[in-house]
């Protein structure tokens, strides 16, 4: 408890319930809707921005945050058309941006950037303004997901009975493409380019173990979220190891006790209507 006096300490504890709420959100429609590559496209075409940020001086997560939406746009527009494939257009961005984000890092003048808060994330080292952008993206969520849970749920679902309804699917899926990107882009800090993908998809798996209405699996997912990120941040501290690696290995291990029990309780419901 006296860890809580410390400043840092308080900023991880709000970031990680912002983030999980963030994930919850758009982590329960990337896996309802089956997005999870294209989420990872989006995660690694992001790197671009931030070679671009530092290459120019600018602030390198609004440079992402400007090329993962850019590149989230591009993706669903290349994924409508006849001549190209989804995953190929996630391929394209997908190397773009790495390509580009190594290439002006290592133009950048003056030192070479320590890249590892990036890819790996550190919670422990975010700041307000990281706060005030999770927190930006969470409120602004909440907001969106409060007006449209129904438009979504149909969408997430069935994209063909949403349009059935009269729904404008393309103005929304364009619109959760630019959340999902903001979302990975705000994240980054946290828990860095190669793992906030598992914070998007691990715990709405273990949630969907338990529930599978759209908003159940939302809610259950943010706690989820929660609790990986504070057992996440003790493991990091007892063992000294990256918090964001820590997190997403807490987030496992719950993944996979829930699934073990879950098997179990099956296992002996069987084997009592056998009896």
């Amino acid at each position: 408890m006296d860890l809580l006096q410390y400043t840092f300490i308080q900023h991880a504890l709000i970031g990680s319930l912002l983030a999980s709420i963030a994930c919850g959100l758009v982590g329960t429609y990337i896996v309802t809707r089956r997005l999870v590559f294209i989420s990872g496209g989006l995660t690694h075409a992001s790197f671009g921005g931030i070679g671009l940020g530092l290459y120019t001086g600018l602030p390198p997560i609004l440079s992402a945050a400007v090329f993962a939406v850019l590149s989230a746009f591009g993706v669903e527009w290349l994924s409508k058309r006849k001549d190209m494939r989804e995953d190929s257009a996630i391929a394209v961005f997908w190397a773009l941006g790495m390509a580009v984000g190594v290439m002006f890092t290592f133009l950048s003048p003056g030192f070479a950037p320590d890249l590892s808060a990036y890819l790996f994330g550190n919670i422990l080292t975010i700041t307000q303004s990281d706060l005030a952008l999770l927190g930006s993206v969470a409120a602004v969520l909440v907001i969106f997901f409060a007006l449209f849970i129904h438009p979504l749920t149909y969408m997430a679902f069935d994209p063909e009975f949403a349009r059935s309804q009269g729904l404008n699917v393309q103005l929304l899926e364009y619109v959760m493409m630019m959340f999902i990107a903001l979302t990975i882009v705000a994240c980054l800090r946290m828990v860095g380019i190669v793992l906030v993908i598992s914070l998007l998809t691990i715990p709405q798996m273990t949630a969907n173990l338990f529930v599978h209405r759209f908003h159940h699996i939302i809610w259950l997912s943010v706690g989820i979220g929660y609790v990986s990120c504070l057992g996440g941040l003790y493991l990091s501290f007892r063992e000294n190891i990256p918090s964001g690696a820590s997190i997403i290995f807490f987030s496992i291990v719950i993944y996979a006790v829930c699934k073990a029990v879950k098997s179990l309780w099956i296992y002996r419901r069987q084997r009592r209507l056998h009896e």
